[in-house]
């Protein structure tokens, strides 16, 4: 059997872990892993636990007892279960690394994921892609309204467990990015709140920064503006002009989407608000 990972979150008080690895406990579960963080600012516990249940007990019965539980603690939880691939949809515009990056961890197994579609705006990747046996769909813009309707369509008949941005150039509309909350992850060339929008490198540049960074976010209908999963930077100066800052960029993004999506498929990450907590 499996491992599974039940993660959740309630108000901070005594008694929690306790009550609930007593629920894991009393059906002879093996906890593989457990962590645990008590937020002094919003009153808020959060924990993830993986286990492993015995031979003969599936985690259902697990489930049953955490729904009795969870009124006495105002418990907001799930179980998840662990080893299963999900299905993955890429979307990409004209920048490859980010993609190809995706693509080699997807093929060595270095992201246990099932790349089901890549899914662009361009026909640039399609040899790259089709190359792995991986469909590829081009969606181009004329009519961006249709475009989007076409796209949404086209993501729901893959049915992904995870849409990942890995450089797609355009904004989704609010009504799209809503059908995937918690569910799709963008890759933001900025050290995030610092220079939303078009050319971070740019702008970066411009104000004379001293790091630049990249961002792993959770999309939501504000922009750039989704819980933040990952983040990483590196030392610049004053000699980096706009393309040399976007080229020494382009390493970190593929290291910080790679991080943001193994923590999802992992189940380490709790949204909370506008912020994750993130188990490592």
């Amino acid at each position: 059997m499996s491992a599974s990972v039940l993660l959740l979150a309630c108000p901070d008080r005594p008694g929690i872990v306790a009550a609930v690895s007593g629920v894991i406990a009393a059906h002879g579960a093996n906890v593989l892993d457990a962590q645990q963080h008590s937020d002094e600012v919003d009153g808020r516990f959060y924990q993830r636990i993986a286990f492993l249940p015995p031979s003969g007990a599936p985690s259902t019965a697990i489930s049953d007892d955490l729904a009795r539980l969870a009124p006495a603690f105002d418990l907001d939880w799930s179980i998840r279960p662990l080893g299963m691939r999900p299905r993955v949809v890429i979307l990409a515009s004209r920048p490859p690394h980010a993609l190809a990056d995706l693509l080699v961890r997807a093929r060595t197994h270095d992201l246990d994921i099932d790349v089901v579609a890549v899914m662009s705006d361009r026909p640039d990747h399609a040899p790259l892609v089709e190359a792995l046996g991986i469909a590829y769909e081009h969606h181009p813009i004329a009519d961006r309204a249709a475009q989007e309707r076409t796209l949404a369509a086209a993501l729901r008949a893959r049915a992904p467990d995870l849409v990942v941005l890995a450089r797609y150039m355009r904004v989704l509309p609010g009504w799209l990015v809503a059908q995937w909350a918690g569910r799709m992850i963008n890759i933001h060339h900025s050290f995030l709140p610092a220079f939303i929008g078009a050319e971070p490198y740019r702008q970066a540049h411009d104000r004379g920064v001293k790091i630049i960074g990249a961002t792993a976010h959770y999309v939501t209908e504000a922009l750039d503006a989704g819980p933040i999963i990952e983040q990483d930077v590196v030392a610049v100066t004053h000699r980096d002009s706009p393309q040399s800052l976007a080229r020494r960029g382009r390493d970190l993004e593929t290291i910080v989407l790679a991080r943001a999506v193994r923590a999802h498929i992992e189940h380490r990450v709790l949204i909370s608000g506008p912020r994750t907590i993130v188990f490592t």
